[in-house]
């Protein structure tokens, strides 16, 4: 009886001579990055898109010159690609987009695009009202912008990748909460690099994880330990992650904190219902959140829709040899139709047929009942994830559609049709509704997707039960700059495969 309450007091109070010369040992290591690799960081941000501007205009400004009836163009508008970039990158800049630490994808897109917006507004009136708007091509300007919208998130997305790969995107962050939340904290700042926060730390009130390491960040002591960790190795930012705190500690912890970190972040006791469109408001003295629902709006959904139908049209007729040439080789392949139909859930339990290209054998219904049969292992595997790693089923055209995801581009009719969305949580058959248990009540508010999160991020390696909460996930925080986030991925994840089945 007395170890064990050693054991549980050695737990509730930090061991120093455990925990403290591994942090120790850590933060000399990240000593050695300077203030100045911050400032490399906006530097680098800055000059690339400077260089993307002037890319940008010389490219336009000789196409629309040489494509021109009037001649050469004015001085006016070769000089003014000065005041035109300094404009652009400002209006960036009080986006918050240097460096733009821990925007999500969808908020990062979104201040990209009203950044190119913004300054496309602010040169036209002050070219109109500084009456030099005669003296510039308007088609210069138009074919500018149009460009710098579409190139500068991905120019954005190669500078971050690159200064990843050399250590020097990101900054160092300390997470307060060693239990369950502050793990999947850790874990979800690894994986979306993009953010730029780094753990380089971990603590908490009396919580110590095994082997004094949390999801590979060590672990640092107590709150106090961490307020002197801040002080010593300069660290600005802070994640609260411990929900279950009562109100007068988390309160308590702010008023310290600030005193110390002049980043703080709470994660708070209602992050599975709340949602990314969320604002502050100020009752008068009472501190409120407001949470939207943007597919409650009918202007959301008529968005997606445009969105939807946009992509249909002009994907479909850019792919439309690519179809034929797929349906030609399944042909061959095998005997039997081209596509194949299956019955689905829809928007508020309604069913329709969601079409694919036919990836298995004709008697695939046969072949999986006597495999399930004989095979335990199997009927396992089929039971928990609804699929078969290696399906004996799946034709050899076949084995390469589901490694493309080429089988799922006849989805395309189930969108034009308004069946489906680019974008959405899976389709899902009847039986897999009680694996959704309360989710399902999100999950019909949407139409489902050709491509969703769980698709781009991980796809094969995802459980079901992860799938399930990417999907309510998505139902909740939707947004016309998430789908394209999503879309832009899609494109990555079937060019190299990331995951596929």
């Amino acid at each position: 009886m007395k170890s064990t309450l050693e054991d549980t007091k050695a737990i509730a109070t930090p061991t120093k001579r455990l925990a403290k010369p591994s942090i120790e040992t850590y933060f000399l290591a990240k000593q050695r990055e300077k203030t100045w690799r911050q400032w490399l960081v906006i530097t680098v941000l800055i000059l690339s898109d400077i260089l993307l501007a002037c890319l940008v205009w010389g490219g336009t400004a000789y196409l629309v010159e040489s494509t021109s009836e009037r001649g050469p163009l004015s001085q006016v508008a070769i000089v003014s690609i000065v005041p035109v970039i300094a404009v652009w990158v400002g209006t960036r800049a009080l986006l918050g987009l240097y460096p733009g630490y821990g925007l999500a994808p969808a908020e990062g897109l979104r201040r990209q695009v009203y950044s190119v917006l913004s300054a496309m507004a602010i040169t036209a009136i002050f070219a109109f009202g500084l009456s030099i708007g005669p003296l510039l091509s308007r088609r210069l300007i138009a074919l500018s912008f149009l460009a710098l919208l579409f190139l500068s998130p991905l120019v954005r997305h190669l500078a971050k990748r690159g200064m990843t790969k050399i250590g020097l995107w990101g900054k160092q962050v300390v997470i307060l909460g060693a239990g369950q939340t502050g793990k999947q904290l850790v874990r979800t700042l690894k994986g979306e690099w993009g953010l730029g926060y780094k753990p380089v730390a971990v603590f908490d009130f009396l919580l110590a994880p095994q082997g004094g390491v949390l999801e590979g960040v060590p672990y640092g002591g107590s709150v106090n330990d961490a307020l002197d960790s801040a002080r010593k190795r300069r660290i600005d930012t802070v994640i609260f992650a411990m929900p279950n705190v009562r109100r007068r500690h988390v309160a308590r912890f702010v008023d310290r904190a600030t005193l110390y970190f002049r980043q703080v972040l709470l994660v708070p006791n209602i992050a599975g219902s709340i949602t990314t469109p969320v604002a502050t408001r100020d009752l008068a003295g009472p501190f409120a959140l407001e949470i939207k629902h943007n597919l409650l709006y009918p202007w959301a959904r008529r968005a997606k829709r445009a969105l939807d139908l946009f992509g249909v049209l002009v994907g479909g007729l850019l792919i439309s040899p690519l179809l034929l040439l797929v349906a030609v080789l399944i042909k061959l392949d095998s005997p039997g139709p081209m596509f194949y139909k299956q019955m689905r859930l829809g928007t508020e339990g309604n069913h329709f047929f969601c079409w694919k290209f036919r990836t298995m054998r004709t008697d695939a219904g046969q072949v999986l009942t006597e495999l399930l049969q004989d095979n335990p292992d199997l009927r396992a595997e089929w039971e928990k994830e609804h699929k078969l790693r290696d399906d004996p089923r799946i034709t050899r055209v076949g084995r390469f559609l589901r490694k493309s995801s080429l089988d799922e581009l006849p989805q395309l009719w189930n969108v034009l049709v308004g069946q489906m969305s680019l974008v959405g949580p899976r389709p899902i058959v009847d039986a897999e509704v009680p694996r959704y248990r309360d989710a399902y009540e999100l999950y019909q508010r949407v139409k489902p997707g050709m491509s969703g999160l769980w698709q781009v991020g991980g796809r094969s390696e995802t459980s079901y039960e992860e799938r399930v909460e990417m999907d309510t996930y998505y139902v909740r925080n939707w947004s016309v700059w998430l789908d394209l986030v999503i879309l832009a991925r899609t494109v990555g994840a079937v060019l190299f495969r990331h995951g596929a089945v």
